[in-house]
């Protein structure tokens, strides 16, 4: 039933102009809500389409997206010299929330955050909007927490490979490397700042960002899996 529901492809322009890419999946009859998909770090929408359509299959209208500089999103001239960091992809997931949100203003919204999906959301602008959160696979990506089949590597993908190839192709080349995917020199290089310090994005971010969490209020159901090696228990 779920593979007949086809998205329909939309472009949606970030507060900057910057042109997104999402695709909606809508229900057969009336909706029961919304639920917008935020992926994780170098995932792109296609992934999720499975699912987004299993869930419009439950009557769910469901939005997935790219972020800036990634897949449907990518931008004409490439990664080389593009300009984004981890708040413009903030910036982006509050457009499509508020294009969601825009299309059925009576119905809850949802969030279903995978990883760094489930991470932004604490610096949303427009968090009141959002009348939930299910964070899959998410939490701190401080390296010392890392399981420990990962730490043992991940000083080297910190501290020489992202330095290195960041500087050297204008953009970290993961698909080249087999290393998270392709994504813009700002958003890996202030990513790699947030692993690397113990508070994660708060401690790197500051005041700021920790009370843009602590305003956060809709509830949180999170789940782990026991065998992911990036996010621990404890992560």
């Amino acid at each position: 039933m779920a593979a007949d529901i086809s998205p329909v492809s939309q472009s949606l322009q970030a507060a900057d102009g910057t042109p997104l890419a999402l695709r909606v999946y809508a229900p057969q009859g009336v909706a029961r809500g919304s639920v917008v998909i935020g992926g994780a770090m170098g995932v792109r929408q296609d992934y999720y389409a499975p699912f987004a359509q299993w869930l419009a299959a439950q009557g769910w209208q469901v939005t997935s997206f790219d972020y800036r500089g990634m897949g449907d999103s990518l931008p004409p001239g490439g990664l080389k010299g593009f300009q984004a960091d981890l708040y413009d992809w903030a910036r982006d997931y509050e457009a499509v929330i508020d294009h969601a949100k825009a299309a059925l203003p009576m119905q809850p919204l949802y969030l279903l955050g995978h990883s760094l999906g489930a991470q932004l959301p604490g610096l949303l602008r427009n968090a009141h909007h959002v009348s939930g959160l299910l964070s899959v696979a998410a939490g701190s990506g401080y390296w010392r927490e890392n399981a420990p089949q990962l730490k043992r590597i991940v000083p080297y993908f910190w501290f020489i490979l992202v330095p290195l190839a960041t500087r050297f192709f204008g953009y970290f080349p993961g698909k080249r490397l087999r290393k998270v995917g392709d994504l813009p020199k700002g958003v890996i290089l202030q990513w790699r700042k947030w692993c690397l310090n113990p508070r994660y994005s708060v401690g790197v971010e500051g005041e700021a960002a920790r009370q843009s969490y602590a305003n956060v209020q809709f509830p949180v159901l999170a789940l782990s899996i026991t065998d992911d090696e990036l996010m621990t228990l404890r992560g």
